[in-house]
Order: C-alpha cells, then sequence, then structure tokens
C-alpha cells in the first residue's frame, strides 16, 4: 500500500478514521491472513480509506512513545463498550496524523527514536510509515528512525523480518538494520535479522544486502545466502536454511539444529528460566515445535529424543537432562 500521498495532512471525516481505528484492533485482535485481505479490500474502495489506514499504521508505529492511555486501549483487546471508546480514542489520535508524529516529538524532545517492543509470546507485524512492512519476533525490541534522510531500525535485541518498499521519497533514503555488531542495508530485499549474544543473524529471501561488520570491509548477500558476523569484521556465510522465518507462522521448524538454539527460541514464548545441560547443548534435533504452546514442544522433544523434563517447583524453572 502507498505512502500518504501529497495533502496527507487534509483532514479526514471522523466516520473513516473510526473505520480505520476499528480495523486496527481486528488486526490486533486475530491478524490472520482472512483479515488483512478484508483490511486490503477495505482500504481499496477508496483514497480516503488507504489514507486513513496509513495515519492508522503511523500511530501503530509510535505505540512505543505515544501516552499509555492512548496505547492501552490498543493493547488491551477491548471489547463491546470499551471498545467503542478505544475506537473513539484512536480515532482522535488518528485525527491528529501525521501532525501527531511532529506534534509529540515537538513535545518529547528526548523520544526522537520510537520505540517498538513485543512481549514474551507475542508477534507483531506493523507498516512502517514509508510502507515497508516489518514482523517483530517475542521478546523483541528495536527502535525507529525514519527522516528525511535515513530509514534505520535499530535492533536491539530479538528478531525481525524485513521488508522493504521502494521509497518514494525524493532522494531515496537507504534501508537499514543497525546492530551492536555491525549494519545491514538493504538493496530492495526481504530479510531477516536476528541478534545473539556478541553475534548477528542476517538471513537474505529476495534481493542483495550490504553489510558493513565492525571495522572489517563491507561486502555483500545475495538472495539465498545467510551470514552470521560479529563486531570485529569476522563473518561466516552459507546457503540459506529455508526454514529460518518459520517463526513467523508460530512454528519453529528445525532441521538437525542444537538443543541450546531451539530452547533460545522457545524460550522467548515462555515466562521462567528454560535450559539443558550442557552435555547435550549440541544434540541435533529436528521437527515443527509449535511457539504459542511451549509444554507440547517440550512434551515431542521428551518423546523424541533421549532427554528428561525436570521441573522445579512451580514450574519457572526448567531444566532439560540427558536421560
Amino acid at each position: 500500500m502507498p505512502s500518504e500521498p501529497a495533502g496527507g495532512d487534509a483532514a479526514i471525516a471522523p466516520e473513516i478514521l473510526g473505520q480505520a481505528a476499528e480495523w486496527l484492533l481486528r488486526l490486533h485482535d486475530n491478524d490472520s491472513a482472512g483479515v488483512r485481505r478484508a483490511c486490503d479490500q477495505w482500504c481499496a474502495q477508496h483514497p480516503e480509506h488507504a489514507r486513513a489506514w496509513q495515519r492508522a499504521q503511523r500511530l501503530q508505529a509510535l505505540l512505543g512513545q505515544v501516552p499509555a492511555a492512548a496505547a492501552l486501549p490498543v493493547l488491551g483487546r477491548p471489547h463491546g463498550a470499551r471498545r467503542r471508546t478505544a475506537i473513539k480514542h484512536l480515532g482522535a489520535w488518528l485525527a491528529l496524523a501525521p501532525g501527531a508524529w511532529l506534534a509529540w516529538h515537538l513535545l518529547h524532545p528526548a523520544a526522537d527514536s520510537p520505540t517498538l517492543r513485543t512481549a514474551i509470546g507475542e508477534r507483531r507485524q506493523a507498516r512502517l510509515p514509508d510502507g515497508s512492512r516489518i514482523v517483530l519476533d517475542a521478546g523483541t525490541r528495536l527502535s525507529l528512525h525514519l527522516d528525511a534522510r535515513q530509514r534505520t531500525l535499530d535492533l536491539h535485541q530479538g528478531q525481525v523480518l524485513v521488508e522493504t518498499t521502494t521509497d518514494t521519497h525524493m532522494p531515496p533514503r537507504p534501508f537499514a538494520v543497525q546492530t551492536s555488531q555491525g549494519r545491514i542495508t538493504a538493496l530492495g530485499t526481504r530479510f531477516n535479522v536476528r541478534v545473539d549474544t556478541g553475534y548477528t543473524h542476517a538471513a537474505l529471501l529476495e534481493g542483495a544486502l550490504a553489510i558493513q561488520a565492525g571495522t572489517g570491509p563491507a561486502w555483500r548477500m545475495v538472495a539465498g545466502e545467510q551470514a552470521r558476523f560479529d563486531g570485529h569484521g569476522n563473518h561466516l556465510l552459507e546457503a540459506l536454511d529455508d526454514t529460518v522465518t518459520s517463526w513467523t507462522t508460530g512454528m519453529r521448524v528445525a532441521d538437525a539444529m542444537p538443543l541450546a538454539a531451539l530452547l533460545a527460541h522457545l524460550g522467548r514464548y515462555r515466562h521462567g528460566r528454560l535450559r539443558c545441560d550442557p552435555a547435550i547443548a549440541t544434540l541435533p534435533v529436528s521437527g515443527a515445535f509449535p511457539l504459542d504452546d511451549t509444554e507440547r514442544s517440550l512434551a515431542m522433544l521428551e518423546a523424541t529424543y533421549p532427554v528428561r523434563v525436570r521441573r522445579a517447583p512451580g514450574g519457572w524453572w526448567v531444566l532439560i537432562e540427558p536421560r
């Protein structure tokens, strides 16, 4: 969907803003392909619908910085009378956008980097003001830097899938993901980035990437490749693991994945501590493990591999050990 066209500051009818707010809530409640298609159809019915939805997306991107009273209606999944009140509040914020973006930053100079974050067990999709789409894995935190010179995501923790769009801004602005280990610049791409302790993992599904890792020389990736790099310019380039984005569907598909790596991902979808005995940390495991039902995933491991799941009283601490 294109960015809000010239004249985007013009007023939009309150009833249309209310409909856009309703779609924002519906997608938060049920971000299924069917609901997304229905929303796209609504946007296509009239240019004002598309313009209102662009404002809704801008507001969604700013939820990490707007006051809690404004963000709560979206995050709390309201229903009935509370839902109608939420739509009213969201509609009021949409009436301010895109001016709300500038007003918020003028009133809060320190908030020049809106933050998006996901909780334990939460995945979120968002469309950025430039039209690019991102999907955040559970336990992810990133900052947005969108201005006249750049389109940059600072990925502080977690994992994100990015699908960039052609920038209509003149001159076009580069789109990049910055991590502690380096900078990944997109060249018309769809790619996945994950940060771990001391490393960044990048996987390229479409297009090309230019990567500057620490102080090392820049290098490029092409579609069908993935890489792990550190902040000293060291990197390992290999063929793409086609299961790398399976997390976006609520499953973690593993193909001879070290047990510790799988548990690290499952750990972002449950409260407490999930660890394995160092003796089996590199045990290769394969299968499709449901992220939204980690107890089932643990039962699958116990039934398939020579491991045992031990739980401390209360279930907060879980240890996988050899059987």
